[in-house]
C-alpha cells in the first residue's frame, strides 16, 4: 500500500498489531520489571526526550498528550504532578497505558480517539501543554490535527510536537533504500517535514513556532540491538562524541517543535 492511499484505519491496525516500544523489554508485559526496562531503554536511546518534554515544569498543570502509546512519557508527566490526559488511536496501546498507571498507582485520564478528530473525544479547551511526540507524522492529514490542537489551546498554552525531519541522515538512508521509518516493516504513513514546511503548516492552523531543533541519529547495529546489545555502527563508533552531537543537531531524525497560539 502506498502511503498516499493509507487512511487512519490502516494506521490503527498497524499500531494495534505492534504497539510502539512494545519490544523494549523481554520481561512479561504488564509487570513492573517490564515497564522499568521499557522506560530505561527508551530514554537511553532517545535521551533528548526528557529535556524536550520538561516533565517537572508541568506540576499542577493540565497536560494533553496526543498519541500516548504505552504510556512512557505519560508516566513521567503524572509522576511530576501534571493533571494528565492521554488520547490514543490504538486500543492495544491504550489498554497497556491504563494498566501501567494502575500498577504504579498514578492518576490520569485516557481516551480512545484520533489526532484528526480531537474534539469528538475531548470537550475541554484548557490545556496548559499539548504534547505529541512521534505521532503526527503518522496521520493522513496533519493539518486536521493541528487545527484541533489550536482549538484545545488557550492563549498561554505551550504546544510541543515531534515530527520526522526531511533534512536528516535517516531520511537520506530511507531514500537510498538502506533504511525504513520504523523498527517494524510496513508502516502505512510516515511523513517527514522540513523546518519551513512544518512552520507553514503551523501558521495555517493558528500556531506559531517558538523554537525548532533537531535531534537523534540512531547509531547502533540493528541485530545486536534487538538482543539488547548496544554496539555502534563502525563509522559512529569511531566518531568523537562532540562531532556526533553536532551531526544530530543538523541532521537528526527528530524535529522538535515548541509552538504557541498566534
Amino acid at each position: 500500500m502506498k502511503q498516499s492511499e493509507a487512511g487512519i484505519e490502516d494506521v490503527r491496525r498497524f499500531w494495534n498489531a505492534r504497539p510502539c516500544n512494545i519490544r523494549h523489554s523481554n520481561k512479561a508485559i504488564g509487570t513492573q520489571e517490564y515497564f522499568d526496562e521499557v522506560e530505561n531503554r527508551k530514554y537511553f536511546v532517545e535521551p533528548h526526550i526528557p529535556d524536550f518534554a520538561d516533565f517537572e515544569s508541568w506540576k499542577g498543570k493540565a497536560v494533553l498528550e496526543i498519541g500516548c502509546g504505552i504510556g512512557t512519557d505519560a508516566v513521567n508527566f503524572a509522576r511530576a504532578g501534571a493533571i494528565y490526559t492521554g488520547i490514543e488511536l490504538s486500543e492495544e496501546s491504550l489498554e497497556i497505558a491504563r494498566s501501567r498507571f494502575r500498577l504504579l498507582g498514578l492518576e490520569g485520564s485516557f481516551l480512545l480517539g484520533n489526532a484528526e478528530n480531537l474534539e469528538s473525544a475531548i470537550s475541554e479547551s484548557a490545556f496548559d501543554l499539548i504534547y505529541s511526540f512521534g505521532v503526527l507524522h503518522h496521520t493522513p492529514n496533519i493539518s486536521n490535527a493541528l487545527s484541533g490542537i489550536k482549538k484545545l489551546a488557550h492563549k498561554n498554552s505551550t504546544v510541543k510536537i515531534m515530527v520526522y525531519a526531511k533534512n536528516s541522515w535517516k531520511q537520506e538512508m530511507i531514500n537510498a533504500g538502506l533504511d525504513q521509518p520504523e523498527a517494524q516493516f510496513g508502516c502505512p504513513i510516515a511523513n517527514s517535514y522540513s523546518r519551513e514546511e512544518i512552520s507553514h503548516l503551523l501558521f495555517l492552523n493558528g500556531l506559531k513556532p517558538v523554537l525548532i531543533e533537531q535531534a537523534h541519529i540512531f547509531p547502533y547495529l540493528i541485530e545486536p540491538y534487538k538482543n539488547y546489545e548496544y554496539i555502534k555502527q563502525p563509522w559512529f563508533e569511531n566518531m568523537p562524541t562532540e562531532v556526533f552531537n553536532v551531526l544530530q543537531k543538523s541532521f537528526g531524525w527528530h524535529l522538535l517543535i515548541t509552538a504557541q497560539l498566534i
